[in-house]
């Protein structure tokens, strides 16, 4: 059955970060596809949302861009508990953390208690991070990198789409290869663990790195939602209350090679809401 028939998939909560609205990397159409095929009891919007860093250099604002405001305010009318939790590239709302507009609750930080009992602290993670803390200048420059990369990703792919092949991201590869690269994940995560663990959580569930992940790290339960540019992930909860990385690559106008086997199409019943709370 084509994703387009196929009725909503739903899950007690799913987690969204690193969009970067208002930049020529992002996905939006296949961020929109994902919203429209799932619905959840909660939706957190994990940071980095809009992104303002690119957005003062240089306006880029598409249609597909306000479809996806459009229809998160959507789900939050009809429902659904939208929390949003700023990021780095959208730290301009940050001031206004512990509001609510239009039905979505800013948030600092946010917790998250699972079906299975586990609490979850769900930031961005940009305070974990040593660059944008105390050099955020050379976080500046790497972003700018990082949007050439991307520029550059986009020129290679299409040629290889010409060709017939498969879509490769050069950017991520560059990423995930250099080892100072993978050697900051590694810390960046061990410090997420770690806060969690300080703080009485079971778990914690950011993004900023762009990798999304759900592992075990010495009895703490990690979770990245990965990004909108690249990864096209989200975080998911079961019914059980485990978690999962949803890759939405199958969109017509995302080109990646999916890494996991596409979601099933029937719907499972709405469960009743629990009491997870945003603090």
């Amino acid at each position: 059955m084509p994703h387009e028939t196929a009725p909503p998939r739903y899950y007690p909560a799913i987690w969204i970060s690193d969009v970067h609205l208002g930049t020529r990397g992002c996905r939006a159409e296949a961020l929109l596809d994902f919203l429209r095929h799932h619905e959840s009891d909660y939706l957190y919007l994990v940071g980095d949302i809009v992104d303002g860093w690119q957005m003062k250099k240089s306006w880029f604002w598409t249609q597909s861009h306000n479809d996806v405001v459009q229809k998160i305010l959507r789900k939050a009318r009809k429902g659904t508990r939208v929390i949003y939790v700023p990021g780095n590239h959208d730290e301009a709302a940050r001031p206004y953390c512990g509001l609510d507009f239009g039905g979505i609750a800013i948030r600092s930080e946010a917790e998250h208690t699972a079906r299975d009992g586990r609490r979850y602290l769900v930031v961005h993670g940009d305070a974990f991070d040593g660059v944008i803390q105390h050099a955020k200048w050379l976080a500046y420059l790497g972003d700018s990198l990082y949007t050439l990369a991307l520029s550059l990703n986009r020129a290679f792919n299409a040629v290889r789409h010409r060709m017939g092949l498969p879509y490769w991201s050069l950017s991520q590869y560059l990423k995930h290869k250099v080892k100072n690269a993978v050697s900051f994940i590694s810390r960046f995560e061990t410090l997420m663990a770690d806060e969690a663990r300080r703080r009485g959580f079971d778990g914690v569930i950011c993004g900023h790195i762009h990798k999304p992940e759900v592992r075990d790290i010495d009895g703490i339960r990690y979770g990245n939602s990965g990004d909108w540019v690249e990864s096209l992930s989200a975080l998911v909860e079961q019914a059980d209350g485990s978690l999962q990385v949803v890759y939405w690559t199958h969109h017509p106008r995302a080109r990646h090679a999916s890494t996991e086997p596409d979601l099933p199409n029937t719907a499972p019943a709405p469960a009743a809401k629990e009491e997870a709370c945003a603090s």
